[in-house]
């Protein structure tokens, strides 16, 4: 049964999680369109930059033993991430921009998503690791 209630608890993480990254997803995306506009997908590239950069110092945390694995992977990672991020939006933002023939933004959204998400990624693992 204690399997049972943990299993319960791992899903209520990852539903608390989801609904405050989806919150602040949404909070966040709404001052950055304020701030840019919607010339270009710029709430979705930071959203992914931010979001990459916290999985990094997660599993660094994780890695180091410094943060249980089955809590916080579950609430950060799966639920809190998981909501926060966008790479369903990402998708889309680029395949718009592509049917709007704007092939130039839509290979630049590639580059910076990955590019800038992927260096993001390392940074935070980078931070914990040099602590």
């Amino acid at each position: 049964m204690s399997s049972a209630i943990s299993n319960l608890n791992l899903y209520f993480f990852v539903a608390i999680g989801g609904a405050c990254g989806a919150s602040l997803r949404f909070f966040f995306s709404q001052i950055i369109l304020n701030w840019l506009g919607k010339g270009f997908p710029f709430a979705t590239l930071m959203v992914n930059i931010s979001g990459s950069f916290i999985m990094g110092l997660l599993y660094g945390l994780i890695e180091q033993g410094t943060i249980e694995l089955g809590v916080y992977r579950t609430l950060i990672g799966i639920g809190f991430l998981g909501a926060f991020t966008t790479f369903s939006t990402f998708s889309l933002d680029t395949l718009l921009l592509m049917q709007q023939g704007e092939i130039f933004k839509a290979m630049a959204n590639i580059v910076f998503n990955v590019v800038f998400c992927v260096s993001a990624a390392a940074l935070g693992m980078f931070i914990v690791s040099n602590q």
